[in-house]
């Protein structure tokens, strides 16, 4: 006796599976898949969201060795380390270029908290650079400019 191949498999016609008796097309239980949609929505919407991350303001106040404030002094600001910058979301600026005031106080927008690096640089005086650790809502960082120093040249 011959095998017959089957009859989906005939010359010429697509390769599909068989159906199987008393089911219909795709489409045919819509009320149901809006339902199940319906659930996922409202399981969704139902999950909290990630808080933000928690930000500190920021108040710089620039003095020179001999406690009076330094003006115009160029402050760079930069969020080093803590929540991963991808996470916080291009919303968040993370770097910031500010100059003092006539008090020599800068007050920078909310950064997220972590390890910050200030920088200042001032004309006559020597550059300053540390990085702080930022755990609070609002923090004041004092910071002391010293005098330059003298050059140092090997032909003297």
């Amino acid at each position: 006796m011959a095998v017959r191949p089957a009859p989906w498999h005939r010359v010429g016609a697509p390769k599909q599976a068989p159906r199987l008796s008393g089911t219909r097309g795709p489409c045919h239980n819509e009320g149901m898949r809006r339902a199940i949609g319906f659930v996922i929505v409202a399981l969704a919407l139902a999950l909290p969201l990630p808080a933000d991350a928690p930000m500190t303001r920021l108040r710089i106040e620039v003095r020179n060795h001999r406690g009076k404030p330094v003006e115009r002094a160029s402050v760079v600001v930069r969020f080093v380390e803590g929540r991963s910058p991808a996470k916080l979301g291009k919303k968040v600026i993370t770097h910031w270029e500010l100059r003092t005031n006539q008090e020599g106080v800068v007050k920078v927008p909310p950064i997220p908290q972590g390890k910050i690096l200030i920088q200042v640089i001032a004309k006559g005086y020597q550059t300053f650079g540390q990085t702080f650790e930022m755990a609070e809502e609002e923090k004041t960082v004092e910071i002391k400019l010293n005098p330059p120093q003298p050059q140092y040249s090997a032909h003297q």
